[in-house]
């Protein structure tokens, strides 16, 4: 089977097991989101989302988040983890929409990678769930997990694993891989010991780096 069709059958398996719901991160705005997604580096989802609405509720947008002292933001995201760098990243982010893109996120991969702590990953996400662009694939913790355990990449780097993603996947599931990949990653093809006895995709999966499985 080459890759396309084994990304097919993939995606096939995935979509009929799981919802494509809403996204994992709370949010109103295309601000909010990429702030939210910002501080979910290293740190789950559900800890983010106990965290924003105290930051959207002291400074609602990038306006506001530009004048916070670092000391005060960082005293509010601490439990975030790289609270001191997600700070400054996030004080200089707000700045730079205001001052170059008139306080509107902006639209494109190319500006959005213009702003302090943004990566391919929390780009990918905004364009997609804030402005319905699909310009790659989002890799996450598991995407990288599960891209290496069924045979869809051989790298470790994130944007190399992002290319292969979609050589292999059809533009028109882009926008669905990340999410299904992390429901699979979340409940079936978790880190240390994967179900593989209750996974819908055993049979087509090399289980790549899989040391231990259930």
């Amino acid at each position: 089977m080459n890759i396309r069709d084994h990304a097919r059958t993939i995606h096939q398996a995935l979509h009929a097991a799981y919802e494509v719901g809403p996204a994992f991160l709370n949010f109103r705005t295309p601000w909010e989101l990429l702030l939210a997604t910002v501080l979910s580096a290293q740190c789950t989802d559900e800890r983010v989302n106990k965290v924003t609405p105290n930051v959207f509720e002291r400074w609602p947008g990038p306006g506001e988040l530009m004048h916070a002292s670092q000391e005060d933001l960082e005293a509010v995201i601490r439990s975030t983890g790289f609270f001191r760098n997600k700070a400054k990243n996030l004080r200089n982010a707000a700045r730079m929409v205001m001052e170059e893109y008139g306080g509107e996120v902006p639209r494109t991969m190319e500006d959005l990678l213009r702003l302090p702590g943004v990566a391919r990953k929390t780009a990918n996400i905004v364009l997609s769930q804030a402005y319905g662009i699909v310009d790659g694939i989002a890799v996450d913790t598991h995407v990288k997990r599960l891209s290496m355990r069924l045979g869809l990449t051989e790298s470790d780097k994130p944007e190399r694993i992002e290319k292969d993603l979609c050589e292999a996947f059809d533009k028109s599931v882009w926008g669905d891989m990340n999410h299904l990949l992390i429901k699979h990653g979340r409940t079936v093809c978790i880190a240390r010991k994967p179900h593989c006895s209750q996974c819908m995709l055993a049979a087509e999966c090399p289980k790549k780096g899989v040391k231990s499985a259930a």
